[in-house]
């Protein structure tokens, strides 16, 4: 009985390290995924690329904005369409994200030259939103944003 323990627990010696390998180069791979979708959500925000920002944006997305109001996916879409919402440039700055699971949660910076319903919004913003793995996608569900005065 002895033995046998000690072989289980030889085994689980071995595995131990290579199972934290593997979790930190699938952690690694959705940080850089969700990085590269927070890219593209700028891209298709300055295009005004309605169908890229849905295919980023779940269903169920709710935004909290600068403004402190909350906003939909069909909100924003419908916004980003009109030139409500525009944004001419944006320089992202450093994104730092955590992965838990099937949950990533990036957090970020940039300066942009936009404007939201004619007011100018241009200047320094600090974000953060929140990706889920879906079915193998990941797609943001819920964000928060702020100018830094």
């Amino acid at each position: 009985m002895a033995k046998v323990l000690s072989v289980f627990l030889l085994v689980g010696a071995c595995l131990c390290p290579v199972y934290g390998q593997t979790t930190k180069a699938a952690s690694s791979s959705a940080a850089e995924t969700v990085k590269q979708l927070e890219r593209d959500w700028t891209e298709a925000s300055k295009a005004r690329d309605t169908d890229k920002l849905a295919q980023i944006l779940a269903d169920d997305w709710v935004g909290l904005g600068f403004d402190g109001v909350k906003s939909t996916k069909k909100e924003l879409l419908a916004n980003t369409k009109s030139g409500v919402s525009k944004t001419d440039s944006v320089e992202i700055g450093p994104m730092d994200v955590k992965v838990i699971g099937t949950i990533a949660i990036v957090q970020g910076s940039d300066t942009e030259k936009s404007s939201f319903k004619g007011k100018d919004t241009s200047g320094k913003w600090v974000w953060m939103d929140v990706f889920e793995n879906r079915n193998g996608k990941w797609q943001a569900v819920r964000s928060q944003s702020a100018i830094v005065k």
